[in-house]
């Protein structure tokens, strides 16, 4: 059976993390977010991937080769993002018989996945407290009849969380007509589907998109809660890990140090002395945790660094990001109201009341600088020595 993961898009609403990386790219728990979709499909029964891909493509080549997971891999490519359908179109070469399409932006897991890879045409589903956000599915006597988007008043508390399995002659209905929102969209495929076929709502167990930041610490959140530790890296007697902590090989934890579980430490990473982390953190690839920082349930990507004196709390720090000595992130709004992130321009809550901050690839601190909660640094962004952030740069 034949899984087609979408990992085309940019993905404009994790701006700035997404620049020069397509999103399902982005490290969650160790590895790529599409990498986490890749190995639930074949734990779940693909014997064959097709990556669909666009923006930084490389990206995705590079990564997974022409293997993953025992499974042959192949490519084909969406030169302009158009919809889902002709996402899934790019790869019609590739498919012949049933197949399976899932997000590579997505948390999947391989139990409820695996009934896609059994029996006929379904659409993944998962219950939500308000589904007026969604795509709702519309069902008869169990089965799916349709999908309304966005409903003021929706048929059901059942919506599409975006996986499909579809019948073989479906690959010839791909070329559907453009939606509203200028797109070709797999939900009319599934409708066309729906017509001929009858069609099962499956439902998703932790299913989650993960389109905006604060996504991406859940989505890294969830994958290490997950983790058993191991320690292959150069461990101080001195230092002291707790609970399930993961150390690789080449990464350095210095006397002093206090570790709390999950947490991972990447190959390269280097962390202390005396410092404190917890709470779901990922030190990445190469990145740096210097002298009596503290670091809590945040992201470091490759090549990060957090010099001496500092703390982070509940954020994400992309490649080479280097916080002065004495940066503070502040991550509690003293109202007790959930935190706020810009997206897209808009200023959107995170749901979350404790979050930090969101800076760019190769953004910079100046020693003691203070960064308020829900505050994003661009690309490249700095501040000066001693400076209160308040807004985004």
């Amino acid at each position: 059976m034949l899984a087609v993961i979408l990992a085309a898009g940019e993905g404009t609403r994790i701006r700035p993390l997404s620049r020069g990386v397509p999103k399902p790219m982005l490290p969650v728990a160790g590895q790529p977010l599409a990498a986490h979709v890749a190995d639930a499909a074949v734990a779940a029964g693909a014997d064959e991937l097709v990556f669909v891909v666009g923006y930084r493509g490389e990206a995705v080549r590079e990564h997974f080769g022409d293997s993953h997971g025992g499974v042959p891999v192949h490519y084909a490519e969406q030169d302009e993002q158009r919809g889902t359908a002709d996402a899934v179109h790019a790869a019609r070469e590739h498919i012949d018989g049933p197949f399976v399409v899932l997000n590579g932006d997505n948390c999947y897991d391989p139990e409820p996945l695996s009934a896609f890879f059994e029996g006929g045409p379904a659409v993944g589903a998962q219950h939500v407290d308000d589904p007026t956000n969604y795509g709702v599915l519309t069902l008869d006597d169990g089965v799916v009849t349709g999908i309304e988007e966005k409903p003021d008043d929706p048929p059901s508390d059942l919506v599409n969380t975006g996986a499909y399995r579809f019948p073989a002659e479906a690959k010839e209905r791909l070329e559907v007509s453009t939606s509203e929102r200028g797109e070709r969209e797999l939900t009319d495929v599934l409708a066309d589907v729906t017509d001929t076929h009858t069609v099962r709502p499956v439902e998703m167990e932790r299913w989650m998109d993960v389109g905006r930041p604060w996504e991406l610490l859940e989505a890294n959140e969830r994958y290490l809660a997950d983790a058993e530790g191991a320690v292959a890296g150069e461990v101080h007697e001195d230092a002291e890990l707790r609970g399930p902590v993961v150390v690789e090989d080449g990464a350095t934890v210095d006397a002093g140090v206090v570790v709390e579980g999950p947490a991972l430490v990447q190959s390269g990473a280097s962390v202390g002395p005396n410092a404190y982390i917890r709470g779901s953190t990922v030190v990445g690839p190469d990145a740096t945790v210097g002298h009596s920082v503290e670091v809590k349930n945040s992201l470091l990507m490759r090549g990060a660094t957090v010099a001496h004196l500092s703390y982070v709390g509940d954020s994400i720090l992309g490649r080479d990001v280097n916080f002065g000595a004495g940066t503070q992130v502040a991550n509690l709004r003293h109202d007790g109201a959930d935190v706020e992130l810009t997206v897209k321009g808009e200023r959107v809550s995170t749901g979350r009341r404790k979050f930090g901050v969101v800076c760019g690839h190769e953004s910079k601190t100046g020693i003691n600088a203070s960064l308020e909660p829900g505050v994003t640094l661009s690309v490249g962004a700095t501040t000066g020595a001693g400076e209160t952030v308040a807004r985004d740069r």
